[in-house]
C-alpha cells in the first residue's frame, strides 16, 4: 500500500504521544481517521485540529473491554466501511517488580497490551481480505525483544505482540495483507517522562526517540516496507544479542543501570 489517500485508518491510544504523532502523519497523507482513546477531551483535541485536513471519527473507547472494541469497530465500519489500517498503539505500564503489583494491574496491562491488539486484529481481517489490502501496525517494544526485570508484564506482553506479529504475517502474506512491529526503546512522551522516578533506570541507557520518528516507521510498515523495526537500530542489535546471550544480558547490566542513571539525571535537568 503505497497511497494512504481515503484510506481508512484506525488507531488506537491516538489522544497524545506516538498515537497521536501517527494521526498527524496519517492526515498529512490524506487518511480517513478512526481515532481511538479513553481522554475524551484530549482526543477531542487532536480531532479538532486535524479535521481541517482530513475526514475525522473519534471513539472514546477502553481497548481493555471487548463490548467497548466491538461497539468502536462498528461506529468505525458505518462511518468510513472497512478497516483498512490497524495500528494497535494502545498500551499501559504499572511499574514495578511483579511481587509488588496486583494481580489486577498484571491482568489489565494484559488486556490492553496484549488482548485487545490480538482481538482488534482478527476483526479486521476478514474486511481487508474482501478489499485485497490492507495493513496492521503493532506498537511494541524493545523490551519485548529481551527481558526486563523491574518490568516483566511489560515485556512479555510486548514480547508476545512480536511473536503474534511474526505468525499473522505468515498467514496473511498472500492476502495483499502486511503486519509489521516497531519496536522502539525510550521516547519522549508522558509515558515514560511524566514518571521519570518510576521508570527503571537501564530504559535510560538506550538514545530518546522522538514520537515523531516512531510514526514516521509506523507509515514505513504499513506500506509493508518491513516487518519489523527496531529503535534505535543499535538497540535492536543490542537486545538480540541480549537475548540469545543471557550471560551476557547479566553481565552488561550494571553499566547499562549506570549509563541510564546518567542519562536520567540529564533528563530530569533539562
Amino acid at each position: 500500500m503505497q497511497s494512504f489517500k481515503n484510506v481508512t485508518v484506525l488507531i488506537t491510544g491516538a489522544s497524545a504521544g506516538v498515537g497521536a504523532a501517527c494521526a498527524r502523519e496519517f492526515a498529512r497523507l490524506g487518511a480517513c481517521l478512526a481515532l481511538v482513546a479513553r481522554g475524551e477531551e484530549a482526543l477531542s483535541a487532536i480531532a479538532d485540529e486535524l479535521s481541517q485536513q482530513t475526514e475525522v471519527l473519534t471513539v472514546c473507547a477502553d481497548v481493555a473491554d471487548l463490548q467497548a472494541c466491538d461497539a468502536m469497530l462498528a461506529s468505525v465500519v458505518e462511518r468510513f466501511g472497512p478497516v483498512q489500517i490497524l495500528i494497535n498503539n494502545a498500551g499501559l505500564h504499572h511499574r514495578g517488580d511483579v511481587r509488588v503489583r496486583s494481580a489486577e494491574d498484571i491482568a489489565t496491562m494484559v488486556d490492553v497490551n496484549l488482548r485487545a491488539p490480538l482481538y482488534l486484529t482478527n476483526k479486521v481481517l476478514a474486511g481487508m481480505q474482501q478489499l485485497g489490502a490492507g495493513a496492521v501496525v503493532n506498537v511494541g517494544s524493545l523490551a519485548g525483544r529481551a527481558p526486563l526485570q523491574g518490568a516483566a508484564t511489560y515485556a512479555a506482553t510486548k514480547a508476545g505482540l512480536r511473536s503474534f506479529t511474526y505468525g499473522v504475517a505468515d498467514e496473511v502474506r498472500e492476502l495483499g495483507i502486511s503486519v509489521g512491529v516497531v519496536s522502539p526503546g525510550p521516547i519522549d512522551t508522558g509515558f515514560i517522562m511524566d514518571h521519570i522516578d518510576e521508570v527503571e533506570d537501564i530504559v535510560y541507557s538506550q538514545p530518546m526517540s522522538s514520537a515523531e520518528e516512531v510514526a514516521v516507521n509506523i507509515v514505513r510498515l504499513a506500506r509493508g516496507e518491513r516487518l519489523e523495526i527496531s529503535m534505535p537500530w543499535l538497540g535492536g542489535k543490542l537486545t538480540t544479542l541480549s537475548y540469545l546471550l543471557p550471560s551476557l544480558r547479566r553481565g552488561l547490566r550494571d553499566r547499562m543501570y549506570a549509563i541510564g542513571r546518567r542519562n536520567k539525571n540529564k533528563y530530569r535537568k533539562v
